[in-house]
């Protein structure tokens, strides 16, 4: 079968039922993109299909013919990084690290669709799970990247 993967077309001898997941880490040694939960909850295996966030532990290999695959290892280079990896490592957002492949594609996904998200936007977007717990850091994170200016310290009530 031939899949469309960060602009490559590539040909994999996969079963039409395999997760993508499996045949991006185990047929292709693309291992950014990780497995969390293997029934979609966690969003640690997040990639974009033709822009948008899908949980590829749960997504058919026969179900993404002719469709645009983006991993984590084409949102950005060392030398050219996206907007949000800058985002990401400005706002100290990773520590263990494990789920931050996920997020920022779902973010990407979200900034694709939403360029100004509101905190409403993110929180729809972003049901991936962080046991480090860094929500904070993501949203700001996201707004940093979509250029929304965040507010300061927080003012303390008289």
């Amino acid at each position: 079968m031939e899949l469309q993967i960060n602009g490559r077309l590539v040909q994999v001898d996969a079963d039409p039922a395999m997760p993508l997941l499996w045949i991006l880490r185990d047929l292709l040694d693309m291992t950014g993109t990780k497995f969390g939960c293997g029934v979609a909850a966690c969003g640690a295996c997040t990639v974009r299909v033709d822009g948008q966030a899908v949980r590829s532990c749960v997504a058919p290999a026969s179900t993404l013919a002719g469709k645009r695959i983006q991993t984590i290892e084409a949102l950005g280079s060392p030398g050219k990084p996206h907007a949000l990896q800058r985002a990401w490592i400005a706002e100290q957002v990773p520590q263990c690290g494990y789920c931050q492949s996920g997020m920022l594609m779902a973010a990407a996904a979200l900034l694709e669709k939403t360029p100004k998200p509101t905190d409403a936007d993110i929180d729809a977007a972003m049901t991936n799970i962080c046991r480090c717990g860094t929500y904070q850091r993501i949203r700001v994170a996201i707004k940093r990247a979509a250029g929304i200016p965040v507010g300061g310290a927080v003012k303390k009530r008289a």
